[in-house]
């Protein structure tokens, strides 16, 4: 389902701007509030999002960016693998891709996780992927480091719209 105007508002407030892409909310806390969007591959004026699965909620901002201020990205780029990496990678883009046209003319996203195509560029990106349902080896190393209560708290939002084909959400 298309985000709901309150669900726009909630964003808004979130970012502290304007969301550029359409999306829908794929990952809710149990309240209700966003923590994890669903960009569509393309901005409101055409220019392509990487960033499908964006984390909207502050404190799993928090939690992700100690970890990363921790030395998190380069320790999960090397406990991980490069070949662990390339595939979520792969897998990411693959989904992504799925939801646009065929026959779509201009630019196009490109990347794996967050667009990047090797290694770790942003934890955020993979959490946010791994919590919408995403096939995400470093998602899943964040979040055995992050405080189990934060991942209770949160829930796939079941009025998502249908994922197309090879998208986990």
């Amino acid at each position: 389902m298309p985000a709901t105007l309150e669900d726009r508002d909630a964003v808004a407030a979130l970012l502290g701007r304007e969301p550029t892409a359409d999306f829908d909310v794929v990952v809710r806390r149990a309240h209700g509030a966003p923590v994890v969007i669903r960009n569509a591959p393309f901005t409101r004026d055409g220019t392509p999002m990487p960033t499908r699965y964006w984390l909207v909620d502050p404190e799993w901002n928090r939690a992700v960016g100690r970890l990363e201020a921790d030395g998190g990205v380069d320790e999960a780029e090397v406990e991980i693998g490069p070949e662990a990496l390339a595939a979520a990678h792969t897998a990411y883009a693959a989904a992504r891709d799925a939801v646009i046209a065929d026959d779509h003319a201009g630019p196009r996203p490109s990347g794996g996780v967050g667009g990047t195509r090797i290694g770790v560029k942003c934890l955020h990106a993979h959490v946010a992927w791994r919590l919408a349902g995403g096939d995400d080896p470093v998602g899943d190393w964040v979040l055995a480091r992050l405080d189990p209560t934060l991942l209770a708290d949160t829930r796939p939002d079941d009025r998502a719209a249908p994922a197309a084909a090879g998208d986990p959400a």
